[in-house]
């Protein structure tokens, strides 16, 4: 395995951005030193001593940053492959920058036993080129099971589960978890965080069966906000926050799309401070404008919401309140997203443009990128108790490498997921990837895989 002197270029933490060189050797980070050191020179002559083989690889004017952990992906592996596979999305998000992705369960067979969950693990290192995890599912039926996979009363070991997905609102498969006393027994669980989708089913059906009543087969996808609505969020959201207080979960509000649960979230905070905002790039670029122009390339679930939602986000985003970015990315093949509003599936396939999206927002925003780092990839290296994830001694070596000022325009023929397009198609971004290490190994540069 080669040894590596990353000289010279800027390096983003969540602590600071300045200056520096990073030393990999075995695949991890062995030493960082910055250029305002007045050690600098010396410590640089002395690594190039102890590692007389080193590769120098000059990254003068380039940015350095931890590889992102996105926990939230729905790669479609097993049963769905015809539109994604651990292979072609895996490769999309090395593209974007993420390094450490964690599958969710609503998959065919939907990943809610030890079964399951085990097969899964076996394809992805069939088929995975990152590191890939798994979230466990839970439904109204599986809570002794999961007990007793926590308990370590199983084979399979606690420590490939990275967390519990509980749908307070069956956004997509059957997995809907509405019995009190099963949720009760999900949030109390200490060992792993709790990730929870929160839209209440009622307001949906109600809003729904309005909206068909209204428009029959002919219903505008800019209902879509209308129906899977601001208050089915608040509603659960409100419910899932309540439960989190009340047991002490360590639990992920995933993909928050109103101002409201900003709102909600910090005030929860102060009597929970386990509790994590998550939310979408999704949902900090596109708003409800963008519906007429889009139709179903921008259903998914819950919807995207005003221009006033996607402002709070981004403050939420900028002043901490926002804890991690997970893409939801969810590919559906172009023709599956041609049909009517009530046939046309939930979902955006938006991984490669992860990072790229962040940097330009922050760009617009004038957001620090210390904040990027933060939601992007250290966050979720603390919330998951990873080696990885950080620009640290002793970390991981997972790292991408990116030009700030260099824009592109996304298109749909250079997407890596197999379904072939992005919501995102069109956009001029900034931050182009240009190099991603995977433990200590180049997998990815200049646009091409290793």
């Amino acid at each position: 395995m080669k040894t590596y002197l990353l000289h010279k270029a800027t390096i983003v933490t969540a602590a600071k951005e300045a200056a520096g060189s990073v030393i990999i050797s075995g695949g991890k980070i062995a030493d960082i030193f910055y250029t305002d050191d007045e050690s600098y020179e010396y410590r640089i002559k002395t690594a190039s001593e102890r590692y007389p083989d080193m590769e120098t690889v000059d990254l003068e004017g380039k940015y350095l940053m931890a590889g992102g952990i996105d926990a939230h992906v729905h790669f479609r592996d097993p049963g769905l492959t015809h539109k994604a596979d651990m292979y072609t999305e895996s490769r999309a998000a090395v593209a974007g920058g993420v390094t450490t992705a964690f599958d969710m369960p609503n998959t065919r067979p939907a990943t809610v036993s030890e079964e399951a969950f085990a097969a899964k693990m076996e394809l992805a290192k069939e088929k995975s080129c990152m590191n890939l995890g798994f979230h466990f599912g839970a439904t109204n039926t599986n809570i002794e099971e999961i007990e007793r996979i926590l308990d370590g009363k199983t084979p399979l070991s606690p420590d490939e589960i990275k967390g519990i997905k509980v749908f307070m609102g069956s956004s997509t498969g059957n997995m809907l978890v509405d019995e009190n006393s099963t949720l009760d027994r999900l949030f109390s669980i200490k060992s792993k965080p709790v990730l929870v989708h929160c839209e209440d089913e009622e307001t949906i059906r109600q809003n729904l069966k309005a909206a068909i009543e209204r428009y029959g087969e002919d219903i505008p996808f800019s209902e879509h906000e209308n129906i899977r609505s601001r208050k089915a969020c608040i509603k659960s959201s409100i419910k899932a926050l309540e439960k989190a207080i009340r047991h002490g979960t360590r639990l992920v509000l995933c993909h928050i799309s109103t101002k409201e649960e900003i709102e909600m979230v910090r005030a929860a905070k102060s009597n929970n401070p386990d509790i994590i905002a998550e939310t979408s790039c999704n949902y900090l670029w596109f708003c409800n404008e963008d519906y007429d122009r889009m139709g179903s390339r921008l259903k998914c679930n819950p919807a995207v919401k005003t221009s006033a939602d996607r402002e709070a986000l981004r403050e939420g985003l900028a002043n901490g309140l926002i804890d991690t970015i997970g893409s939801d990315h969810a590919p559906h093949l172009p023709a599956e997203k041609e049909g009517t509003y009530t046939k046309a599936p939930s979902g955006l396939p938006s991984i490669q443009q992860s990072l790229p999206v962040l940097l330009t927002i922050a760009r617009e925003e004038d957001i620090p990128l210390t904040r990027i780092a933060a939601v992007f990839s250290e966050n979720a290296s603390d919330l998951y108790r990873l080696r990885r994830g950080k620009v640290m001694p002793g970390y991981e070596a997972d790292l991408v490498i990116f030009d700030k000022e260099k824009s592109f325009t996304v298109r749909n023929e250079d997407q890596y997921s197999k379904c072939g397009w992005s919501p995102y198609d069109g956009e001029t971004l900034y931050g182009a990837i240009e190099t991603v290490f995977i433990g200590g190994n180049i997998i990815y540069k200049d646009g091409k895989f290793i």
